[in-house]
């Protein structure tokens, strides 16, 4: 590697660690010099193996690497523009493509997954339709990798790939088809990768890496997720709940002395002359809580609400007793949906609001809910009792019925409201946060990692 070269790669180094922080992967100092001795041992001819060696130096959590993984394609990789489309219809390419993944040919799946891109995933002027002229960021043009995937339909395509795959039996059908659905899928994110690298190419790598990586499964936002975000999030819920409690534990174990008695270590001194030699501690009460939630299960927070009460269900350990609660714009009693050890079903809150009577009209109304809980289930809040809220406090312009809060708020020992919109929004629109906040300690939590956070503070100790 030359001088010039590894200043270059010294200044892509920088470049690179910087936007990891920017996306969460704290990597310091120390790890940015293990990552620059890495690259002088590895060099730069092998980039999976650079790859790992970086990932070895940077990254210290789980959940990080896919991350990792499309940062380092834009700083280490490139992808010159293609010069010209490729003479083949789309029913070829299909073709093509149908065999490559049939027999796992994986260097002619890679050229497919270009081809496939520079026919059907270009706009703005690039791609099968490009002009003459020269393209400019201004144009708005770019790659997409959703258009291409659209144009190959990738279910016809696993239906052709498992018949080519032979067997007849039920069983060589179902293992067929889920092998072709993991090719497909590693298929999808050569293309993903591919028009990532192209549109750095127009746009500048900077400006991808901020704007075109896709988000961590723990910092996707609840009310922005898709329904397969919401199927990883759910499955992060036991971790995440293992990893609680475990925090929790010691906790526990470090405060189970409890603290120190200070008249009865000063009456215990007189033996060594006033010298507090040996402490006398007060015995700590082992109580656990018992918990009450009220869920908001309207459309907009559904997500939000099914995840939470998934990972409380999941913590239920931690306390003598969970009672759960639901409202749109009345409130039911919703434990009996939720059984010990086992993840709830998909579709939960669907059902819930189908065969419970958590709605009447179907659009939020807090109000009417509080009023609902104070009336019907006020006995189940105590001195003993944590309330946890759920929702986004959007009220639609009804009453928000602070009274009924209150007296909610004067039942129980401790209340929180977990709130899945940024604080900025909570004074806007039809929102009455900024008004439960003046009553209530409200969290903003509008993500997997947000909410981690908040509940391991508000777990008992």
């Amino acid at each position: 590697m030359s001088v010039s070269d590894s200043r270059t790669m010294t200044d892509r180094l920088v470049d690179f660690v910087g936007i990891l922080r920017e996306h969460g992967i704290n990597a310091g100092p120390s790890e940015t010099v293990d990552a620059a001795e890495a690259i002088l041992a590895l060099g730069l001819s092998d980039p999976n193996r650079l790859r790992s060696g970086l990932a070895a130096t940077l990254l210290r959590r789980n959940g990080q690497r896919t991350i990792f993984d499309q940062l380092f394609d834009l700083y280490f990789l490139g992808s010159e523009l293609p010069q010209q489309v490729p003479e083949i219809s789309v029913d070829a390419l299909r073709d093509r493509l149908v065999d490559a993944l049939a027999q796992d040919d994986p260097a002619a799946v890679t050229e497919l997954a270009r081809q496939a891109l520079t026919m059907l995933g270009g706009y703005g002027g690039v791609g099968a339709g490009q002009s003459d002229q020269p393209v400019t960021t201004a144009s708005g043009a770019g790659w997409s990798s959703y258009l291409t995937m659209k144009n190959l339909r990738p279910e016809e395509l696993r239906d052709r790939i498992v018949e080519s795959m032979g067997g007849s039996g039920q069983l060589d059908t179902a293992v067929h088809t889920i092998e072709a659905q993991r090719r497909l899928a590693d298929f999808r994110t050569q293309v993903q990768t591919e028009a990532r690298l192209r549109s750095a190419e127009l746009r500048g790598t900077d400006y991808i890496a901020r704007r075109g990586i896709e988000s961590a499964t723990d910092q996707i936002d609840f009310l922005g997720a898709r329904e397969q975000d919401l199927a990883e999030m759910r499955r992060l819920v036991s971790p995440l709940a293992r990893k609680l409690a475990t925090r929790l534990a010691a906790r526990r174990k470090k405060a189970v002395r409890g603290q120190i008695d200070m008249r009865r270590t000063l009456r215990r001194s007189m033996a060594t002359g006033g010298v507090p030699v040996d402490p006398v501690l007060r015995a700590r009460k082992h109580g656990r809580p018992d918990l009450v939630v009220l869920a908001d299960l309207s459309g907009s927070v559904t997500g939000f609400a099914e995840f939470t009460l998934q990972l409380v269900q999941a913590l239920q350990d931690q306390f003598s007793r969970v009672r759960s609660f639901g409202f749109v714009d009345t409130c039911d009693e919703i434990t009996g949906f939720f059984t010990p050890g086992e993840p709830p079903e998909p579709g939960l809150s669907a059902r819930i609001v189908r065969e419970s009577r958590v709605a009447r009209f179907g659009s939020s109304n807090y109000g009417e809910a509080f009023q609902g809980f104070t009336e019907h289930y006020l006995d189940a809040l105590g001195p003993r009792t944590s309330l946890l809220i759920l929702g986004d406090a959007r009220t639609n312009r009804t009453d928000p019925n602070l009274a009924a809060l209150q007296q909610m708020c004067e039942r129980a020992k401790h209340v929180y409201w977990l709130n899945p919109e940024p604080a900025r929004s909570w004074p806007t629109g039809d929102s009455a946060a900024h008004r439960y906040a003046e009553q209530v300690t409200m969290h903003e939590c509008r993500n997997v990692r947000q909410l981690a956070e908040v509940v391991s503070r508000l777990l008992p100790s």
